[in-house]
């Protein structure tokens, strides 16, 4: 497992486009489609690059399903939208691939999108560089948190520690964007395993 951080990408940069395949619906949507998703008033849009087989998404992955459930909604119609995205090459990682993606959301009990980006456009458009990788927009789609979801890693080869899983960093950014405060400048980088690049 390496341990690999995310870029930190500079604030306010737009959130970038895309269309990508839902393992969960079957159908492919566009950015749009699920920022305006069941006509909800949304505040923000949580960007999440997470995979199947990585330790430190597995170590996180009930805490994501928790954060849909507050702040996306059983049924979408939350504050935030969302929508989680598998961009490892699956030929390399055929555990990252549509079958297990979709078990692992159903398991999870994920009811925001989760999205195939099979030729990794996306994960290189956003900077993505791990799993998980965390990006946050405000109401205009600018980008105002990027980084950890909290201090707990899992434990694993010399690395890791005992601290709790709350989500605490991810969480107070999306409290800031819901009143409409900026989240503050200081903010941890996320750990996690990098992303599985095709080879050229």
């Amino acid at each position: 497992m390496s341990r690999t951080e995310s870029t930190m990408e500079p604030l306010g940069l737009m959130a970038p486009d895309f269309r990508l395949h839902d393992v969960i619906t079957g159908t492919n949507l566009s950015l749009a489609e699920i920022v305006n998703a069941k006509s909800a008033k949304r505040l923000g849009l949580l960007v999440m690059f997470v995979c199947v087989h990585c330790p430190y998404v597995k170590h996180v992955e009930a805490e994501l399903t928790r954060i849909g459930r507050d702040y996306y909604g059983p049924a979408g119609d939350g504050p935030i939208a969302m929508a989680a995205i598998q961009s490892n090459d699956i030929d390399q990682y055929p555990e990252d691939a549509l079958g297990p993606m979709r078990e692992q959301a159903l398991r999870l009990d994920w009811t925001f999108p989760y999205l195939l980006d099979s030729t990794q456009e996306v994960a290189h458009a956003y900077h993505a560089a791990c799993t998980p990788d965390f990006f946050l927009f405000d109401s205009g789609l600018r980008l105002v948190y990027r980084g950890q979801l909290d201090d707990s890693r899992p434990r694993r080869n010399g690395f890791g520690n005992d601290e709790p899983v709350t989500g605490r960093d991810l969480r107070a950014a999306i409290e800031d964007v819901i009143v409409g405060r900026q989240p503050g400048a200081e903010q941890r980088p996320s750990i996690g395993c990098n992303i599985k690049w095709k080879t050229p």
